[in-house]
């Protein structure tokens, strides 16, 4: 596929992502992780680099990075060493943070994704553990900044990826899927808000065939649509810049949502101004393989394998697995209620259409949703069962999101499921004492002993139609339901 070009122009993005870990200690000291808290008062002596104190490495946080690298296909790094990165700051306190270098613990891997109907491949460079710095305050001020350094010595992994996206679609789908992967095996909460999932988007461009351009580097996105908004902002005042003939220097810029602009904050380091050095106070980090197995099997089932299960298990094509896998919360509805129906695709299709709309208006999640699963399988399995139609299916979960409470946990049985939702049909009318296949070629025979109404209802004369529901509902004694009945014979006219 030829790259996608804009004014002529390929544009060229690569991520930084800091995936602040879920440990409850930091990743050198004892000190706590909370956030919230008042300033400094999460921060010890190790967080303070007092004279004397020494780091100790937080074994969770190892694991987590464990974790990550085997979901992501990665090399998980038998020997890694942890290097100082030199630079000064306000917020740190060390005059260094301490961080990983030339050998990370997590060596290369993928990120797979869709993009609509296509699927994308992102490749990751490496993750490497490091430490937070502090934060420094201003807004509390006038003419002076507050320094809070509860964060310094959080437990970071960052993401590094190869410069494979050609779009700010692309890019904001690939953060989303490495969000949706952090995230499902619980190494990090992914609060974008909080600062727990943090992205440094690296946006240059070229004309195609030319090498690499000069990258700037846009920090701290912490939502997806200001990822977005930055990302298409930066292409075009690139391109205008080299077009006017100036060229791009390389530097680290902010964006801003107010303005939707991103402004220069300072021009960009390039490696050997952090003067790394291996830290003379961490050892090399060993990580045997049976250390590695022990995480790999405490693992839940990753997206990936599940999505491939559902594809062999439930005969689902491969982008409704991976669109089901998005969250744990979505597969295990779907699980549920594919099992209860018997119904997978169509299970598919209501969980992926209808129920994530409304999960995506209502800013809902899977886990806590008007209906459950089984209602649902309820609904699905009259359909197989010619007893509901399709747009009944529709009228039952607009009847939940209208009247039902929150149905978190879904603790209900198949049982309790059926009375639910049969108490809703029997009272919209909507429970068909006539299948579908009887409710058919009642109508059919309709239609053929009353020609007369038939030619009339073509000429555009509508009581001819409504003759024609009479005779449908008196040969169904009454027990079909109307709109449906409607629905049918209109399909049948229109045949």
């Amino acid at each position: 596929m030829s790259p996608r070009l804009i004014q002529g122009f390929e544009v060229v993005i690569g991520f930084e992502t800091h995936a602040q870990l879920s440990t409850r200690s930091k990743i050198f000291s004892r000190a706590p992780t909370a956030f919230g808290a008042e300033p400094n008062t999460q921060a010890c002596a190790v967080d303070l680099a007092l004279p004397g104190t020494l780091p100790v490495m937080n074994k969770g946080a190892v694991e987590r990075a464990i974790e990550f690298g085997l979901a992501v296909n990665s090399t998980i790094a038998a020997q890694s060493i942890f290097a100082r990165k030199n630079y000064f700051y306000p917020d740190l306190p060390k005059g260094y943070q301490i961080s990983q270098y030339e050998i990370p613990v997590v060596q290369g891997g993928t990120v797979e994704f869709y993009l609509g109907d296509d699927k994308k491949s992102v490749r990751l460079v490496r993750a490497h553990l490091e430490e937070d710095a502090g934060k420094s305050l201003h807004e509390d001020f006038v003419g002076q900044s507050g320094i809070d350094l509860n964060r310094a010595g959080t437990p970071l992994l960052e993401i590094v990826t190869e410069p494979d996206m050609r779009s700010s679609d692309e890019a904001v789908a690939y953060a989303k899927e490495l969000h949706k992967i952090v995230t499902w095996i619980g190494i990090c909460d992914g609060n974008m808000q909080e600062g727990s999932f943090r992205c440094d988007a690296n946006v240059s461009v070229r004309k195609p065939g030319d090498p690499l351009g000069t990258r700037r580097e846009i920090k701290n996105l912490n939502s997806f649509k200001f990822m977005q908004q930055a990302i298409d902002y930066e292409v075009r005042w690139q391109i205008g810049e080299i077009e006017d003939g100036r060229a791009i220097q390389q530097a680290t810029v902010l964006f801003d949502p107010d303005t939707g602009e991103t402004r220069a904050m300072r021009t960009k380091e390039d490696a050997a101004d952090y003067r790394y050095f291996p830290d003379p106070d961490l050892p090399p980090l060993v990580i045997a393989p049976e250390w590695v197995e022990a995480v790999r099997s405490q693992m839940a089932e990753l997206p990936r394998v599940m999505a491939a299960r559902f594809v062999g298990e439930y005969g689902l094509p491969e982008y409704d697995a991976t669109t089901l896998t998005q969250s744990k919360a979505m597969a295990a509805y779907f699980e549920a209620a594919a099992k209860a129906s018997g119904q997978p695709k169509l299970a598919s299709n209501w969980i992926m259409g209808d129920l994530s709309r409304r999960v995506n208006d209502d800013g809902r999640d899977f886990s806590r949703l008007p209906m459950s699963p089984r209602q649902l399988a309820v609904a699905l399995r009259k359909v197989a069962e010619g007893k509901l139609f399709k747009n009944g299916v529709g009228q039952v979960i607009d009847h939940f999101w209208r009247e039902a409470e929150v149905a978190g946990g879904y603790g209900d049985t198949l049982e309790e499921a059926e009375q639910v939702v049969g108490a809703i049909l029997a009272a919209k009318g909507l429970d068909q004492a006539t299948s579908a296949g009887e409710l058919e070629r009642i109508i059919e025979a309709v239609i053929a002993a009353n020609p007369d109404n038939v030619a009339q209802f073509k000429a555009g004369k509508d009581k001819a139609f409504n003759a024609l529901v009479g005779q449908a509902m008196k040969a169904t004694q009454g027990k079909a339901n109307p709109g449906q009945v409607n629905e049918l014979l209109r399909k049948k006219l229109a045949g």
